[in-house]
């Protein structure tokens, strides 16, 4: 055993506490990573408000980056030293969705990982003061280090920050997918994002990757679409403003190719619907709160042949993805800088959530081994 600080949460309405606990050795396929920097996520901020279950206590944090301390028996994809992106779906491969390529839809990962707190054994490898202590989606990466199954460790270029590749695991694959590789977008395509946070800016730079012809960003806050023109939005929809749908309509008269809710809010998801021309697709990439359910017009989709997409992990092939992600990076076609507002100390968890919690931010980083940066 090990004894590493990290950021436990206990359940709703109760205080996070950044404090020691004890963490077992990587076993079979599993490996062991010191956290360089974790990213602060909208969806570590649902556990926290209690809009999603989950088994606690738990260790927070599913967005991060590191190097590799030690590798459980028969890993062979990564060795001590190597750099890694962490991926909160880390794939069985045995599974008819990762038999299929829908690595993202693992069904053990779901199962176990996501639903059960622990590894794939079924059992965690955390512990406070002598009791389980639960994984958060197989990362928990708001810790000194974490031991994670081999296929959640990506090996990485070693010669990127590690702080700045941090957020490729979750918003940047996530966001970037969503354009890539759920909606396909194509060149010259119209293309609005709702949400302009982490993941919404990644759509921005993923709608600019693919050559959209318009890029329309949305977001309630002057200085995150400031960043989304920066990022390649060719105009921006400041929601206070007045009506979206109403405003994305003055700007594209005959709808939108693709609008992105990066938000997923019950509203925002009816917005990007409306929003849609004739064989649109909206996309929702934003996590709602479990049990909501939106709104449309089913006459209006089928005679206009539009979509409604889901996107989860932006269909993520981690793998595959992640590397690709890092490597643009490191040749200046992703701008990863931008999207990070704050680098904090591990102690600062709970504020930084309270941050984003507040609408203020973007990515914040926490810094548990600022030694390794």
């Amino acid at each position: 055993m090990t004894t590493i600080e990290a950021a436990v949460f206990r359940g709703a309405g109760q205080p996070i506490d950044v404090r020691s606990v004890e963490l077992a050795p990587p076993g079979r396929h599993e490996v062991e990573v010191a956290i360089a920097a974790a990213g602060v996520c909208h969806s570590d901020l649902h556990m926290v408000r209690g809009d999603w279950e989950h088994r606690t206590p738990v260790v927070l944090g599913h967005e991060g980056s590191g190097v590799v301390t030690a590798v459980g028996d028969a890993v062979t994809s990564v060795e001590v030293g190597d750099h890694v992106v962490l991926s909160w779906v880390p794939s069985c491969g045995e599974c008819r969705y990762c038999k299929a390529g829908r690595v993202a839809q693992c069904k053990t990962s779901q199962q176990v990982i996501a639903a059960g707190g622990t590894l794939f054994d079924g059992t965690p490898r955390i512990s406070v003061d002598g009791v389980d202590c639960f994984h958060y989606l197989g990362v928990s990466s708001y810790a000194e280090r974490a031991v994670v199954p081999e296929t959640g460790a990506i090996k990485v270029r070693s010669d990127a920050p590690l702080d700045a590749i941090a957020i490729v695991g979750c918003a940047v694959a996530t966001g970037v997918g969503a354009v890539r590789s759920t909606a396909q977008v194509p060149a010259g395509a119209t293309v609005a994002v709702i949400g302009c946070g982490g993941v919404g800016l990644s759509c921005v730079q993923g709608a600019r990757m693919a050559g959209a012809s318009r890029i329309v960003a949305v977001d309630l806050v002057p200085a995150k679409l400031d960043i989304a023109a920066q990022l390649g939005a060719t105009e921006i929809v400041d929601g206070r403003s007045g009506d979206v749908v109403q405003q994305l309509a003055a700007l594209v008269p005959e709808g939108l190719d693709f609008v992105f809710d990066a938000i997923g809010a019950i509203a925002t998801t009816e917005q990007a619907i409306a929003a849609l021309g004739i064989g649109g697709a909206a996309v929702v990439v934003g996590l709602p709160p479990a049990g909501q359910s939106a709104s449309f017009d089913p006459l209006s989709l089928a005679e206009s042949e539009q979509r409604i997409l889901g996107s989860n992990y932006g269909s993520c092939v981690p793998h595959r993805d992640i590397p690709d992600l890092v490597d643009r990076f490191m040749t200046g076609e992703l701008d990863l800088e931008s999207m990070i507002s704050a680098r904090r100390p591990l102690s600062e968890a709970s504020a930084a959530l309270d941050d984003l919690a507040s609408g203020s931010v973007l990515r914040q980083l926490l810094v548990p081994n600022p030694g390794l940066l």
